[in-house]
């Protein structure tokens, strides 16, 4: 049992880590519980829960690659998403101990409301997908995600899934690239941690391992949903975390 978590503790923390694994699989954005469960019932500090967490999501992003693969299409699309990603999470993990988490938090909650909002309209009304993006927004898209998911340890997918979505990019994208989008920003902002003496690898281990078993489950899970119910169980989640965040906040 990592050093950082109290045995107590880890019955509550360990189940709602394989709960966002699962959602992982599902949606894409089940990461952004990890930080919040780790140090609000874990009782973990908060550098020491975003480098565990930087660190456990590049399980889970492993098992998103698998469809991307088969996608060569969608996955050339992702390259510059993700190589912006991957130098963005290196700069936000050098920036972490400087910049004020919480009005970053701030901005990411209204985005998320918003987007699910956004996407239970867009699901109602059912609009046509906008153009594909070209390769300099998706290269800045991913910079940015990058730079905010590091500085919050929210894995990437809560950033990059509201902003496609916002842009109007098919959901089918949106999920695959939220999900992969985790790798580079593990990789990137893990290791600036792990140079900086903030990473414990026991606890990034058994969060990666449990959320890698929960997104194994959530994939096949959402796999009997079709594009409309995809959208619109991602808006509700959106919504629902969002509306966590926000409580968070006030706290």
């Amino acid at each position: 049992m990592p050093m950082l978590m109290s045995l107590a503790s880890a019955w509550i923390v360990l189940p709602a880590v394989l709960l966002a694994g699962g959602l992982i699989g599902a949606s894409g954005i089940g990461g952004v519980l990890l930080v919040p469960v780790l140090t609000k019932l874990g009782e973990v500090p908060l550098p020491q829960a975003i480098a565990a967490a930087s660190l456990g999501f590049a399980l889970p992003a492993l098992v998103a690659l698998r469809p991307l693969l088969r996608e060569r299409a969608q996955a050339a699309r992702c390259i510059p998403l993700l190589a912006g990603a991957l130098a963005g999470a290196g700069a936000g993990a050098l920036l972490v101990r400087w910049l004020p988490a919480a009005a970053l938090m701030t901005g990411v909650t209204l985005l998320v409301l918003f987007s699910g909002w956004r996407g239970l309209r867009a699901a109602a009304a059912a609009p046509a997908p906008a153009a594909p993006l070209g390769t300099p927004l998706l290269l800045a898209l991913g910079v940015a995600v990058g730079l905010g998911s590091a500085l919050t340890g929210t894995g990437g997918p809560v950033l990059v899934l509201p902003l496609l979505m916002l842009l109007r990019q098919p959901v089918g994208f949106a999920v695959m690239a939220a999900q992969a989008v985790q790798l580079p920003v593990a990789l990137a902002s893990s290791a600036v941690h792990a140079i900086e003496g903030r990473l414990d690898l026991r606890l990034a281990a058994l969060c990666g391992l449990l959320m890698l078993a929960g997104s194994l489950a959530g994939q096949r899970a959402a796999a009997g949903l079709d594009m409309r119910q995809l959208q619109r169980f991602v808006s509700l989640l959106l919504l629902a975390v969002g509306s966590w965040f926000a409580w968070l906040l006030l706290a």
